[in-house]
């Protein structure tokens, strides 16, 4: 099932998104900087993170190419299509 069928577009805390991906909350906002051209989620009145399901999606892609692909963060990024001005390639390349 599918995130957005899920949870729609509520939005979720940076708590929220922790315990759905399981990735820890200081790994969360270090991608938000490394990964800046990618993972932004909004912000509210009060500075607090704001996570749609975009940004979900986004976070579950980035763990799955370090932890599971075995990207280095470079890699990711120009699989990402985040490098410079490469395209997004479709399968490999960037390990």
């Amino acid at each position: 099932m599918d995130i957005s069928q899920l949870y729609g577009e509520i939005p979720l805390s940076i708590n929220q998104v922790q315990t759905m991906t399981g990735v820890k909350k200081p790994t969360l906002r270090y991608w938000e900087k490394v990964f800046s051209d990618f993972l932004q989620p909004d912000r509210t009145d009060g500075n607090q993170r704001c996570y749609n399901t975009t940004d979900v999606k986004r976070v579950i892609e980035i763990k799955h190419l370090l932890f599971e692909e075995k990207y280095t963060i470079e890699g990711a990024k120009r699989r990402l299509g985040l490098a410079g001005n490469q395209p997004r390639q479709p399968n490999g390349g960037g390990r």
